[in-house]
């Protein structure tokens, strides 16, 4: 597959006058970034020089070792899920690396060289990135950049749903659809940590493997068996406590059917759409269940802010015990300028795990 590194400099929005952009880029330090110029397919994906952002008060720059990606990014690359007002237009919602520059007004110690990753509401993609310092974490040491970069994002994602959301509590059963995915299994180690019991979904025997491996104590492949039968043996006819769901409309009858009374419905994402048929409502209301609705993103700074210190207090430790409790689970690398296959590879679902972009050679990493 032919490279997409195209020379030349970013085309800035149609505000801006050409004198402008020629007294910018005149001066600006420059890095690799991938840009959308028209929303699409991965083939639009396209990877330029533009200017590297300058860190504002509060805020740090990065210098990205490697990435991640999300499903959210292939909403936005499609123009479906833009950024919040104010944010980079850039895809990329987690990094890791090291600190390159620091805005005035920081309360941290950050210095220079620090390994740190990163939440993002953007920017990702590049070479480098700015960002508030309350969203950044520190890389335990026994973890590489690839490894760190597949934390933020998924990892505080399950985090928030299981401990903010749900209020997960211990013996629960909590169900885990597409359990071998970034969120997926994450909330399985997580379930465990907080002395759940996770059962997941999964569309390949695979999958449902790896899931297991890392503490799923049951599996059902939604392409072969009723889940909601297999759930209702596992508990005895209870139901599932908790149920993290990506899936959305295609799934809501086996959820509510699923779901214990007075049971949790935890819903993070819509890839099995959006419209729902049917007596939703007089279901739940049966179940006395609670529909949870949840998105990380578009978040407030004091959310994701207290979001990232909750997890640094009680999660990140665990990455760093002999043997670690948590882990994160790498399906594949791709080099930045191989973005586009990297999306492809998500879009057919193959991947177990997260998709990691590397955006420094191998060689430099640590450690």
């Amino acid at each position: 597959m032919p490279h997409i590194l195209q020379t030349g400099i970013f085309m800035l929005r149609k505000t801006y006058n050409a004198s402008w952009v020629k007294s910018c880029s005149s001066f600006a330090k420059m890095m690799r970034a991938v840009c959308v110029d028209v929303p699409g397919g991965p083939e639009n994906l396209v990877l330029r020089s533009i200017p590297r952002p300058i860190p504002k008060d509060g805020e740090v720059l990065i210098k990205v070792h490697a990435a991640a990606l999300n499903r959210a990014d292939l909403l936005q690359r499609r123009g479906l899920y833009p950024p919040p007002a104010g944010e980079s237009d850039i895809i990329g919602l987690e990094v890791a690396g090291t600190v390159d520059g620091l805005g005035q007004g920081l309360k941290g110690n950050w210095k220079p060289d620090d390994r740190v990753m990163a939440l993002l509401a953007g920017g990702g993609y590049a070479e480098y990135v700015s960002v508030p310092e309350e969203l950044l974490i520190p890389v335990p040491n026994n973890l590489t950049f690839c490894q760190a970069a597949a934390i933020p994002e998924a990892w505080l994602t399950a985090f928030q749903l299981l401990v903010f959301i749900a209020q997960v509590k211990q013996g629960e059963v909590v169900l885990v659809h597409a359990g071998a995915s970034g969120v997926g299994t994450a909330a399985v180690q997580l379930a465990r940590l907080f002395g759940a019991v996770p059962v997941v979904t999964a569309g390949s025997r695979e999958k449902l493997q790896l899931a297991e491996k890392l503490g799923a104590v049951a599996g059902y492949n939604y392409k072969e068996e009723s889940f909601v039968q297999g759930v209702h043996d596992f508990t005895g006819g209870k139901g599932a406590d908790v149920i993290l769901d990506c899936i959305g409309g295609s799934n809501w009858e086996k959820n509510v059917s699923s779901l214990a009374v007075d049971g949790r419905w935890v819903l993070y994402g819509t890839m099995g759409g959006r419209a729902v048929e049917g007596d939703l409502l007089g279901k739940m209301l049966s179940k006395r269940g609670h529909l949870l609705c949840s998105l990380l993103r578009s978040r407030s700074l004091q959310y994701k802010a207290d979001l990232v210190r909750a997890f640094v207090d009680r999660a990140l430790p665990c990455f760093s015990e002999q043997p670690a409790t948590l882990r994160p689970v790498i399906d594949s690398t791709y080099k930045l300028e191989d973005i586009a296959e990297a999306h492809r590879h998500m879009e057919a679902n193959r991947n177990m795990g997260k998709i990691i972009v590397t955006v420094t050679p191998q060689s430099e990493e640590t450690p």
